[in-house]
């Protein structure tokens, strides 16, 4: 199959100074200058050459965000943490300080007095502009931001995904959702990206806990054994925490892990997720599960596991993968939900529920794009 040369690709990062999304930049400077092994990059994989997905070298950041701490410090502090290598910040330097050049304000601030409108034109004006002065071939919006409470009835703006997500179509950019906020799920955006011609992808990245109970709960229901409960409890620290500590934001993020057991299982069975906030883990976590199920002539028995990650580690590779794949099916003409991609996300736009027939799907996915099939 032939292809057109290599065109530089942009990856415009919401929450662009966040622990993901700086683990996402340092990175892919990392791998691009073949200072480490791209573990975790699923489309590193054997099953994606050919795929003419744009090289990481091909990709140009930039980005929105509230925070004023720049890329080059947040580095530092997450190479304290021990998020990053040591010495990786100063070894990519450089690029940190060159995305953190292309950062925009975000917003809705508080006192933000532009409407809903004025915002969005204002979020896409600086999507076409970093487009077209990089002389890039296309954009791809990734929403990392913080998890963002649940709407409400009566709230008097658009939650702030939705403004971002309404930007990237006026912006003739893709878009993924790597968050539970609603994004492309309001009412109508859906919509406006298909007749735009603009794929898009999400919600919700399933990285930690919620990926382990999509491989957990399959092997219940395959093997004929009945869950009578699963409970789970999240210890988290760092922003993340913070933020899931306002009930409504919580109340979004375990919408999309009680999905995962309700898509595996038939049915959401008895059973809560507690999420508390410990400052003292930084950017780390611990998730925490407890099955109880029954076998045989009805013997209980328990399976309890304990997850300790960092999710900016676990996250960043997913949304080089998701940026790339995203922005190889923009150049195809996809619009819409991709399929294929709900193997990345714990609230998928695309069936089927079952992370090994998602995978199937990602890998037909990736002989469409290959031409392949």
């Amino acid at each position: 199959m032939t292809t057109e040369p290599l065109k530089r690709v942009g990856v415009w990062l919401i929450g662009a100074r966040g622990s993901v999304a700086t683990t996402t930049v340092a990175g892919r400077a990392a791998l691009a200058a073949g200072l480490h092994p791209p573990t975790g990059l699923v489309t590193a994989g054997p099953a994606f050459a050919g795929a003419g997905l744009p090289p990481l070298e091909q990709l140009v950041f930039g980005g929105h965000d509230t925070h004023p701490t720049p890329l080059p410090k947040r580095a530092e502090q997450l190479a304290e943490a021990g998020v990053l290598p040591h010495g990786l910040p100063s070894a990519v330097a450089d690029e940190l300080a060159r995305v953190d050049a292309e950062i925009r304000p975000g917003g809705p601030q508080p006192d933000d007095p532009r409407s809903d409108e004025q915002l969005v034109d204002a979020f896409a004006a600086d999507i076409a502009a970093f487009t077209t002065g990089h002389g890039l071939a296309r954009t791809v919006v990734v929403h990392l931001a913080s998890t963002e409470p649940m709407p409400a009835a009566g709230d008097a703006r658009a939650p702030a995904s939705a403004l971002y997500a309404a930007a990237a179509i006026t912006a003739g950019a893709s878009y993924v959702n790597f968050t539970p906020a609603t994004g492309m799920h309001a009412e109508g955006l859906a919509a406006r990206a298909a007749a735009a011609g603009l794929p898009h992808a999400g919600r919700d990245g399933k990285t930690g806990q919620t990926l382990l109970r999509a491989v957990l709960a399959p092997m219940f229901a395959q093997r004929e054994l009945a869950v009578r409960a699963w409970s789970g409890s999240n210890l988290l620290g760092g922003g993340d925490g913070a933020t899931l500590a306002d009930p409504r934001a919580a109340a979004a993020k375990n919408a999309g892990k009680a999905r995962a057991l309700a898509d595996n299982l038939g049915s959401e069975p008895e059973g809560e997720t507690h999420i508390d906030h410990v400052p003292a883990l930084g950017d780390w976590k611990t998730a925490w599960d407890h099955v109880a199920f029954d076998g045989f002539l009805g013997t209980r028995m328990v399976l309890q596991t304990i997850w300790q990650g960092c999710d900016s580690a676990l996250a960043a590779p997913l949304v080089l993968d998701l940026a790339r794949l995203l922005a190889r099916a923009h150049e195809l003409g996809h619009a819409g939900p991709v399929p294929g991609l709900g193997f990345f996300f714990k609230d998928p736009d695309t069936d089927p529920p079952g992370l090994a027939e998602q995978y199937r799907e990602l890998l037909a996915l990736a002989d469409r794009l290959a031409g392949r099939s």
